[in-house]
């Protein structure tokens, strides 16, 4: 089979396809053909040598990806809940050796979801990472609720478009920031106010919010405190909540936290019924082929996109 494999860390001519042998799944995991790959920031720098290459090197060779969406064309033992010909979608071993990048993937039957019927293989790859961050992040760490004010940053983001949708979906009152030009698209996701972050200081205009979600890092991490009521929540997924952030926060008995995501079969479902019933619905602003996938890295390092980046192997 074909794969992308980064033999040593740099620039997008450093994703190299080669001929490589076909997993075979062990006890518990599926061999996946794969349709869709959705390319994510931290795709972009593993490939540079940082984030997760030197934990992917030990066990090389080094494909990166996490994010697939295909169908199940062998299983192997104890596999349960999935059999050949289903169609799943779903983050796999994240932050582990995910190897997406590929023709087919060896996933866990515990990282992946059946993919809804009324979502495209590109769309169903685009929900994995980012909208597993946006659910864990919202709900699992800040205890998302009804009636709550949610500040969501870089809200026509990849991660970003999905929070705007899960917490309006929770009927949580979204403030998202955006450039002007992305206000009526998260306006549509469900933002009911938007802030254009060149010109104001999102923590000088909102000083209300019950949740923060940032997705930019230390210095927005400690700013945004001041959006925060007392008590409220922040959750990092950049590891902007650095311990002066956190002294600062318990001030005002403000919970900061990073987090980073992981693979889960148990979130993914509720997601995957999110997109059944048409609550949640990912926006893919570029589709790329396989053989064009560094382009897609060189898009997703623009920092520009609206929603995802994704790449298509149903050529």
């Amino acid at each position: 089979m074909k794969a992308y494999v980064v033999n040593e860390p740099g620039g997008i001519e450093k994703l190299q396809i080669q001929e490589i042998d076909k997993p075979t799944p062990k006890a518990g995991e599926l061999l996946v053909k794969v349709k869709a790959i959705s390319i994510n920031p931290v795709d972009t720098k593993t490939r540079e040598g940082k984030a997760f290459y030197n934990a992917l090197a030990e066990n090389p060779p080094v494909i990166i990806g996490w994010d697939i969406s295909g169908v199940v064309e062998a299983v192997g033992e104890d596999v349960k809940v999935f059999k050949e010909g289903d169609e799943v979608f779903g983050m796999v071993n994240f932050p582990g050796q995910g190897r997406a990048y590929a023709e087919y993937v060896a996933a866990p039957e515990a990282h992946l979801a059946h993919k809804p019927a009324n979502i495209p293989h590109h769309e169903a790859a685009a929900a994995t990472l980012a909208a597993l961050t946006a659910w864990q992040a919202l709900v699992h760490q800040a205890g998302l609720k009804a009636g709550q004010r949610v500040l969501i940053h870089a809200a026509a983001g990849g991660v970003g478009h999905f929070a705007v949708q899960i917490a309006s979906y929770f009927k949580a009152t979204v403030i998202g920031t955006a450039s002007p030009e992305n206000h009526d698209f998260i306006r549509n996701m469900g933002a009911a106010e938007q802030i254009d972050y060149h010109q104001y200081d999102p923590a000088k205009v909102v000083m209300d919010a019950d949740i923060v979600l940032d997705s930019l890092g230390e210095e927005n991490t400690r700013k945004s405190l001041g959006a925060l009521k007392d008590g409220g929540t922040i959750v990092s997924i950049l590891g902007g909540a650095k311990e002066a952030v956190q002294e600062e926060a318990k001030k005002r008995s403000i919970a900061a936290k990073n987090y980073l995501v992981h693979s889960s079969a148990e979130d993914m479902e509720k997601i995957a019924e999110l997109m059944r019933q048409g609550h949640l619905r990912p926006h893919v602003s570029h589709v790329y082929t396989f053989k064009d996938l560094p382009k897609a890295h060189q898009q997703v390092e623009t920092r520009k996109t609206r929603g995802k980046v994704v790449v298509s192997l149903d050529e």
